[in-house]
Formats: structure tokens, C-alpha cells, sequence
């Protein structure tokens, strides 16, 4: 099975908006969640929740708020079978 550019995209995009929905239910701003990661700034956390010029949360990052927010790393992925099993 063969994901296509398009569905990857929606893949980041989706994981995106969910880190954003879930940064936002516990009160955190995006330069909250960047200080808190090591950044010095939002722009990683911005880009990452819009996925702008691709660029993407890694897997190191999404482990990292997981923990932050203490959430299950899963709860980033909602919506993603879908996006995957589209036709």
C-alpha cells in the first residue's frame, strides 16, 4: 500500500491541528509549550500545528508534549486511519 503526497500531507495537517486542540485544552499558549520544550521561540510549534512550508512535528517532539500535557501520544493521531484508508 502506497500513501499518496496528498494523503501524507493531510497526515501532518491532522497531526497539527490536534497537538494545537489539545495544547489549547490545557491553557497553553504556543510560546508555553516552545519554553517549555527548549525553544526560544514558537516558530517550531506554529509551523508544526499549521504545517507550513512542510514543516511537521517529529516523533521526538510529539513524545515530548505528550509528556508535557500528560496525554497518550495516540491522541495526536485521531483522525489519521482515516486519512489513511481514504480511497
Amino acid at each position: 500500500m502506497n500513501l499518496e503526497q496528498a494523503q501524507i500531507d493531510k497526515i501532518y495537517q491532522q497531526i497539527g491541528v490536534n497537538v494545537k486542540t489539545i495544547r489549547e485544552k490545557h491553557g497553553l499558549s504556543q510560546l508555553d509549550l516552545a519554553l517549555n520544550l527548549g525553544y526560544k521561540s514558537v516558530s517550531v510549534i506554529s509551523l508544526g500545528e499549521l504545517y507550513k512550508n512542510k514543516k511537521h512535528f517529529n516523533i521526538t517532539q510529539l513524545a515530548k508534549i505528550a509528556k508535557l500535557l500528560n496525554v497518550d501520544i495516540c491522541d495526536f493521531f485521531d483522525g489519521v486511519d482515516e486519512i489513511i484508508n481514504q480511497n
